[in-house]
């Protein structure tokens, strides 16, 4: 794609690209960290990184908005990561991905390249109810393998550069979000947003930076 430097890109999505984390010890107000910030730091002078995520919302929401909070800066890319709630509230797996489609589409009409993200697993340390609670959380964990196989299927055939955000937080053995990268079994640490931002910019960014020079 030929573009003008600085590239500009749009982090847009829900609390996972707000970078909303729990209060711990360590960090007792919750502070926010945007992986967007970090995907900032990495490109440095050769673009510009805008973050758009607010939490709690539904993808239906987010579509709500995308023109005005993305299409209208004309970004050269957009990441899309959004699902989470809708998974919670039991929402319709072919309703969400058509709402992601179509953020996809309007990003590539637009001039720009939509970057789908892969919905992350969820952590339960201890699942009351034994087997019941198991029950809920292979339930669970199911219907982000649903979906997320419906965002790479997607993404492979419309030739979309994709993150996997679930295989790269998960645990191989147990395909739970691991203890590292979430400290509330549903939102990613500090050191999951960096690993998040990590994926953006060697995956996406580098290489088109790279063409570039």
């Amino acid at each position: 794609m030929n573009q003008p430097l600085p590239v500009r890109v749009i982090c847009f999505g829900d609390s996972l690209t707000a970078g909303f984390q729990s209060p711990t010890r360590e960090n007792p107000q919750g502070r926010s960290t945007p992986y967007g910030d970090w995907v900032q730091e990495m490109i440095g002078a050769a673009g510009e990184v805008r973050t758009s995520g607010i939490c709690g919302e539904l993808t239906g929401e987010m579509l709500v908005r995308f023109r005005r909070d993305v299409l209208a800066h004309q970004p050269h890319y957009v990441v899309i990561l959004g699902g989470t709630n809708d998974l919670g509230w039991n929402g319709s797996l072919g309703e969400i991905m058509r709402n992601l489609a179509k953020m996809y589409e309007q990003t590539l009409a637009a001039g720009g390249v939509p970057v789908p993200v892969t919905v992350p697993s969820l952590r339960v340390e201890d699942a009351t109810g034994g087997r019941e609670g198991w029950e809920w959380v292979a339930g669970h964990l199911a219907r982000r393998f649903e979906l997320n196989t419906l965002i790479g299927e997607y993404a492979r055939t419309k030739g979309f550069p994709a993150i996997d955000l679930f295989a790269a937080t998960a645990e191989s053995d147990t395909n739970l979000l691991a203890r590292e990268y979430s400290n509330d079994g549903l939102h990613l640490s500090t050191a999951g947003y960096r690993l998040f931002a990590d994926l953006v910019y060697r995956q996406v960014l580098q290489p088109a930076l790279s063409n570039k020079s």
